[in-house]
């Protein structure tokens, strides 16, 4: 499916056949969360998801990524947009078409953030406490 923007010259899809690996990596280097995923952990991880790419004139120029199961649940996690793009209403955008696809809207959604939790919760996102188990691989890193 694809989104046009009603004021901006910007467009959402979930064809994954459109999403543009290298640009998506270099975004998420960028981010405190995944700056340091390989290029092909973020592809393994792309391919077991439910991915949006925003993109200005076939550009990448955003990303979002949702693991779900379709039926009950869906994990909200790579919400990204370049820092050129940014101000504009273009996550809150992302968020609308992310929660209202008809694939998971019908699912309980989750996510972590450290921020825009302003953003999420126009969305019904709550604040909630919630556990998390490394793994092991990354447990040993730590502990190095």
């Amino acid at each position: 499916m694809e989104w046009n923007h009603e004021r901006l010259a910007y467009q959402i899809s979930d064809d994954s056949g459109r999403l543009q690996l290298d640009k998506i990596h270099a975004l998420l280097q960028t981010s405190y969360w995944a700056a340091g995923r390989s290029a092909e952990t973020v592809e393994q991880s792309m391919k077991s998801s439910l991915c949006f790419g925003l993109y200005a004139g076939g550009e990448q120029v955003g990303f979002m990524r949702v693991v779900t199961d379709y039926t009950t649940f869906s994990w909200v996690c790579d919400v990204i947009i370049h820092p050129d793009h940014r101000g504009q209403g273009l996550s809150k955008w992302m968020m609308q078409v992310m929660t209202g696809h008809p694939a998971i809207r019908h699912t309980n959604m989750m996510l972590a953030t450290r921020d825009a939790h302003g953003l999420y919760e126009q969305f019904g996102f709550e604040r909630r406490e919630l556990m998390r188990r490394m793994a092991p691989e990354r447990m040993r890193e730590r502990a190095e």
